[in-house]
């Protein structure tokens, strides 16, 4: 599976510095362990074009390509001001200012609450789907143990606009 989820609501636009959209992801935010040796650093991302009534945003970056039977979820964030339009680089860390509003990040299939980069098995480069949405209400019902099926499953029936964003990886069985 590749490429946008079906049945996005469109209207946001998202952006990275990082890398644009269909690009490749750089070794600054590829994971740091299981034979991977990036830096393991969320991407800054920015969005714009927001719909009105939004109070909050939610986050998630999910491998559709990876060898499991759902996909592989790298990143899950949510409670995201709705005044914000941007997060820095390496803003997925609990540790950085962005966290200071009620912003949660939910648990990846790293095991881990925080950003999880880029770490396929050799082979073909994989698709890293980062999709925002836009949500009517300040605070989901949801906290720190939230996976990203969760999520995506709860924030859907909130969602008035996502935007999407796609980055790729691969390594060959040299790295």
């Amino acid at each position: 599976m590749t490429g946008r989820p079906a049945g996005m609501k469109p209207g946001m636009k998202l952006q990275s510095t990082a890398f644009t959209d269909g690009g490749t992801i750089p070794k600054s935010m590829v994971f740091n362990d299981m034979g991977c040796t990036g830096d393991n650093r969320s991407p800054q991302l920015s969005w714009s074009e927001v719909p009105q009534g939004t109070k909050s945003f939610a986050l998630v970056m999910h491998d559709p390509d990876a060898p499991t039977s759902g996909g592989f979820y790298h990143w899950v964030m949510f409670n995201i001001p709705g005044d914000a339009r941007e997060l820095k680089d390496d803003g997925g860390r609990k540790n950085v200012a962005a966290f200071m509003h009620g912003e949660v990040l939910g648990h990846n299939d790293f095991g881990k609450n925080e950003y999880g980069g880029p770490c396929p098995p050799p082979g073909p480069a994989h698709h890293y789907n980062l999709t925002l949405h836009a949500v009517d209400t300040e605070k989901l019902p949801l906290d720190g143990s939230t996976t990203g099926a969760k999520l995506e499953f709860t924030v859907a029936s909130h969602t008035l606009a996502t935007a999407h964003i796609v980055g790729t990886y691969g390594r060959s069985s040299n790295t």
